[in-house]
């Protein structure tokens, strides 16, 4: 299996973030308990590990798509680029988005397929992908993206629940059939990257665009920012684990009850950082023509919206401009000085805690 590599443990003397444990089977057959710990990740830190996903033979279908996809010619991947106009889907070049005030070129390479994509096949719905994709669509790609949307959902739905929603409300958001930036991606940064040290991100300081991400790591780097410090804690990969966060569509729907926790990407720890990073996550994303404002029917969403009136949480713009914006800033050819990027690149419109992240990064 070209995806696979037996890698070192990840070290046991590294500061790690303490996520939850959410148990999905517990999720699925509607247990209480296990209901209030997914509340209650998604409300502090915004991180949590889901086991008994039930994904990992999809999981490894992707990891060797996204390995056969990325040892490809780049002159070969070029052809599939997203381009500089905030496009989500194809392929992004190492080098071509800045991860810093200064322009600093990121190290990443990496490969979105569209969910309207893997669902629509054999016909397309936005682009074309390399070979890959097509030569693991129905034993991977279409498979993941069906197991990665059920877990999303589910989570959504308890959500929803949680905050006081007319059922189903956060789910009709998200509905598959309809048009969205969810997206599969494969990432992939080279072992040379060990180069930096722990303080030069590779990922700069953010927050995830949508509403639900579904990641599985191979190999340690991804840290987050524990609330109301300045510490960076690496996230530990964990087998058959997922690492699911919270985005900050779902932050604005909640009226900042649900959190959208800073992080970053840095070179792994120790021994892991000789090896090539991959990784691989489902963004789950509001439909494109839903608008980001805190959603109405929900008596402590309206109790959010007037206790914080300083803080204007309806964008005024769709999931798709949202979306589009952010992809656009982070483009190198797009770069037009530190305050620009600062200030575009913030998750909900230009939140101090990412700005003070992004700045003490580097």
């Amino acid at each position: 299996m070209p995806g696979l590599t037996v890698y070192p443990p990840f070290p046991e003397d590294v500061p790690t973030a303490p996520l939850l444990v959410v148990d999905y089977a517990l999720i699925k057959s509607g247990d209480g308990p296990e209901k209030e710990k997914l509340w209650k990740a998604a409300r502090e830190l915004g991180f949590w590990y889901l086991k008994n996903h039930g994904a990992d033979a999809e999981v490894n279908g992707m990891f060797d798509m996204g390995a056969e996809t990325m040892h490809l010619p780049l002159e070969e991947k070029m052809k599939y680029e997203q381009g500089d106009e905030g496009g989500s889907f194809g392929y992004k070049a190492a080098g071509a988005n800045a991860i810093d005030d200064k322009g600093t070129r990121d190290t990443t390479e990496f490969l979105n397929v569209a969910k309207d994509d893997a669902l629509a096949w054999p016909a397309v719905a936005h682009r074309a992908y390399p070979a890959p994709v097509y030569a693991y669509m129905e034993g991977a790609v279409r498979p993941f993206t069906h197991k990665a949307l059920g877990v999303n959902l589910t989570l959504l739905a308890v959500l929803s629940e949680k905050l006081g929603l007319p059922e189903g409300s956060l789910v009709r958001l998200h509905r598959p059939e309809e048009y969205s930036a969810d997206a599969s991606r494969f990432i992939r940064t080279t072992a040379d990257s060990h180069v930096f040290s722990e303080e030069k991100a590779l990922l700069m300081a953010h927050t995830d665009f949508g509403s639900l991400s579904f990641l599985h790591n191979r190999l340690g780097g991804l840290q987050v920012l524990m609330p109301g410090s300045d510490k960076w804690l690496y996230v530990k990969p964990i087998p058959g684990h997922a690492i699911c966060n919270v985005g900050d569509a779902l932050t604005i729907f909640s009226a900042g009850i649900l959190r959208s926790n800073v992080h970053r990407v840095v070179p792994p720890p120790k021994e892991q950082c000789k090896y090539e990073r991959q990784s691989l996550v489902y963004f789950t994303r509001p439909e494109d023509t839903a608008v980001l404002r805190p959603l109405e029917g929900s008596p402590i969403i309206a109790e959010a919206v007037s206790k914080g009136p300083e803080k204007n949480w309806d964008t005024g713009v769709t999931a798709q401009e949202w979306i589009a914006r952010r992809v656009r800033a982070r483009r190198l050819k797009n770069f037009q000085g530190g305050e620009h990027f600062k200030k575009t690149i913030a998750g909900t419109e230009g939140d101090a805690v990412l700005a003070r992240a992004v700045a003490s990064t580097y």
